[in-house]
C-alpha cells in the first residue's frame, strides 16, 4: 500500500486538543509474520492505511516484555519490546515510519502493577517479609490467628479476593489478577523507577502516554475495608467504579505524581502529552486529572456508556463540555475500546446496531475536542459473542464469566476466508477466529464502496479535518429546537455554520433551514423545502 501524498509530521504542540486517535490492539491488528499475533511491523505496513483514514495519531496497547497474562497489561519488562511483537528496532522503524506520514505514537503505560515475572517481585518473594526489596509492593500479613484471612475486604476488577497469599504467610495486593501486583506509589524508588521509563521512550520519539488505571496507584493509608463484598452482600465492589469512593481509587495524593511527572512531558518539544484512564465518582473529581500542572487529558466513559436516547447524549455531552471549560482542557469522546462491548452490539446488533452506531459516530466526530477510535469500528465490526470458551484468554473469564475477548478478534483486511489477511498471502492462522460474517465487512470489500461504513468514516475524517467550523479554534456546541427524539446543535466559525442533527425519535425526521447535507449516516430523502432523515440516522449540514 502506498500513500499518494504524505503529509509529515507537524510541529503543533496543542496537536491533541482535536486529534483524531486510532487505538491499536496490537496483537489483533496486522501479523507480519504469519504466526497468528499481530505484530510491530504488521503496525508499520498498514500505517499508509490509517493515513489515508484521515486519523492523526495512534495509541497502541502494550507491546512490552510480558507473560500475556492480561494480554501484556502484565508488565514485566518497561524498556523492552516482548518477541511476539517484534524488537526495539522494530519500534524505532514503525515511529519513524508514522511521523513521515504526519501520524503521532501514544503508548500506553501500566503502572499500578507490573507481571509477577518482573525482577522486583520475584525479589520480593525471595527476600521474605520486612525486607527492602517488598516494600515496592503491597505486602501485608492476613488477619485471624494464623494470618489466614486476607489483610482485608478488597476484591480484584476481575472478580474474587484482591489479596493472594505466599509461602512465608504474607499476603499481596492485586487489584487485577494475582499475576499482576500493585505497586507501593509511596516508595521513592517505584517515582523515580517510572519518571525514568517515561523519559526512556519520550527520548525514542514518543508523543503522548495512555495511562492505565490513572486512579489507581495509591492507596487509601492503612488499607481500610471497604465495609462490604460480594460474599456478604452479593454486590460486587467494581460497582461503585465511577460511582462512589473506594479506598483504592481515585486518592487525593495520586495527584502529586501527575504533577512530577507534567514537567518531563513539558520538556520535550512538539507538544508530548498524557491520556488518563482514570474512573471517578463525580466529573469534578475526574477534572482533577486535567490540568497544566498535571495531564493533558481523561476518558470520558459516560459518553460511552450513554444509551441510545437524545436526552441521555444531551447530559453527558453538556456535563462533559462543562467540565472541560472549567480546566481549560478538551473533552475526549470514545464509543469502543478494547474493554468495552463494541458499540454496534450495545446498540442492538444487527442492521440497527449498525445505523445508530454510524450515527452515533458522526455525533461524537462533530462535537469539539479529541475523539478516540477503536480499530475495526471503521469498518462497523459487532462484538464476537460466540466464542469458544477454550480460546478466551481474557483472565476475568476465568473467574467471573465475563469475557472481553469479543472485541479484540483481529480485524478483516482482505480475502473470503478468515482471518480475512490478517497475516501475509497464505497464512491461516489468527489468536481469536473472526466469524464467517466479517469477509463482507473487510477494508478491501468496503474500500471504493459508496455507503459503506469505511467510507463514511473516510468522508467524516476528512471534512472534520478540513471543514473551519470544526477546527479546534472554531466555536462551541449551540444546541438548536428541535421535535422530541431528534438532537441538533450548531458549530461556527466566521460566516460558516456546521449543524449536526441526530434522529432517535423513533420516526423519520423533517429537515429544514440548516443548509445543504455534507455528510449523512443513512441516505437522505427530499429536497428544496427539506430533507427527511430517516430514523438512527445522523447528517451533517452546511450554510454559509
Amino acid at each position: 500500500m502506498t500513500v499518494s501524498n504524505p503529509t509529515p509530521l507537524t510541529s503543533d504542540d496543542d496537536w491533541w486538543r482535536s486529534a483524531v486517535v486510532y487505538q491499536v490492539y496490537v496483537r489483533s491488528f496486522a501479523d507480519s509474520n504469519g504466526d497468528g499475533i499481530g505484530d510491530l511491523q504488521g503496525i508499520r505496513e498498514r500505517l499508509p492505511y490509517l493515513h489515508e483514514l484521515g486519523v492523526d495519531a495512534l495509541w497502541l496497547t502494550p507491546f512490552y516484555t510480558s507473560p500475556m497474562v492480561d494480554g501484556g497489561y502484565d508488565v514485566a519488562d518497561y524498556r523492552d519490546v516482548d518477541p511476539m511483537f517484534g524488537t526495539l528496532a522494530d519500534f524505532d522503524a514503525m515511529i519513524t515510519d508514522a511521523h513521515a506520514l504526519g501520524l503521532r505514537i501514544i503508548v500506553d503505560l501500566v503502572p499500578n502493577h507490573t507481571s509477577d515475572a518482573h525482577p522486583w517481585f520475584r525479589a520480593a518473594l525471595a527476600a521474605g517479609p520486612g525486607s527492602a526489596e517488598r516494600e515496592r509492593y503491597l505486602f501485608a500479613d492476613g488477619r485471624g490467628a494464623d494470618g489466614e484471612q486476607p489483610p482485608n475486604d478488597w476484591e480484584s476488577i476481575f472478580g474474587g479476593p484482591a489479596w493472594t497469599r505466599v509461602d512465608d504467610g504474607q499476603w499481596y495486593l492485586h487489584l487485577f489478577d494475582p499475576a499482576q501486583p500493585d505497586l507501593n506509589w509511596r516508595h521513592p524508588e517505584v517515582r523515580a523507577e517510572f519518571e525514568d521509563i517515561l523519559r526512556f521512550w519520550l527520548d525514542r520519539g514518543v508523543d503522548g502516554f495512555r495511562i492505565d488505571v490513572a486512579h489507581g496507584m495509591i492507596k487509601a493509608e492503612g488499607l481500610p475495608d471497604v465495609g462490604f463484598s460480594t460474599m456478604t452482600t452479593g454486590q460486587r465492589q467494581v460497582e461503585l467504579l465511577g460511582k462512589g469512593r473506594l479506598p483504592y481509587f481515585d486518592q487525593d495524593e495520586v495527584h502529586d505524581i501527575y504533577r512530577a511527572w507534567r514537567p518531563i512531558l513539558d520538556s520535550y518539544p512538539g507538544g508530548r502529552m498524557a491520556v488518563a484512564e482514570a474512573w471517578a465518582e463525580t466529573p469534578q473529581r475526574l477534572a482533577r486529572y486535567i490540568g497544566p500542572d498535571e495531564l493533558h487529558q481523561a476518558f470520558s466513559f459516560d459518553f460511552l456508556d450513554a444509551t441510545w436516547s437524545a436526552d441521555s447524549f444531551r447530559k453527558v455531552i453538556d456535563t462533559a463540555l462543562a467540565e472541560s471549560t472549567i480546566v481549560g482542557a478538551p473533552t475526549t469522546w470514545v464509543l469502543s475500546n478494547h474493554d468495552k462491548q463494541r458499540h454496534v452490539t450495545r446498540y442492538g446488533d444487527g442492521a440497527e446496531g449498525l445505523r445508530r452506531a454510524r450515527a452515533a459516530t458522526l455525533l461524537m466526530l462533530a462535537l469539539p475536542g479529541c475523539a478516540y477510535i477503536y480499530q475495526g469500528e471503521e469498518l462497523g465490526l459487532p462484538e464476537v459473542l460466540d466464542l469458544p470458551d477454550e480460546l478466551r484468554q481474557d483472565p476475568a473469564f476465568l473467574r467471573t464469566g465475563e469475557s472481553r475477548d469479543g472485541c479484540r478478534v483481529p480485524i478483516p483486511w482482505s480475502g473470503e476466508l478468515a482471518p480475512y489477511g490478517f497475516g501475509p498471502a497464505g497464512s491461516e492462522l489468527s489468536w481469536l477466529p473472526a466469524p464467517a460474517t466479517w469477509r463482507g465487512l473487510s477494508v478491501a470489500a468496503q474500500t471504493g464502496v459508496p455507503g459503506s461504513t469505511l467510507e463514511l468514516y473516510r468522508a467524516a475524517l476528512r471534512i472534520r479535518r478540513e471543514h473551519p467550523a470544526l477546527a479546534a479554534d472554531a466555536g462551541g456546541v449551540t444546541w438548536l429546537e428541535t421535535e422530541p427524539g431528534v438532537l441538533a446543535f450548531s458549530r461556527a466559525a466566521g460566516d460558516t455554520v456546521l449543524t449536526c442533527v441526530v434522529n432517535i425519535s423513533g420516526a423519520p425526521a423533517l429537515i429544514d433551514g440548516y443548509g445543504e447535507p455534507i455528510a449523512s449516516s443513512e441516505t437522505l430523502t427530499g429536497q428544496g423545502a427539506g430533507h427527511v432523515l430517516p430514523v438512527d440516522a445522523a447528517a451533517w449540514f452546511e450554510r454559509r
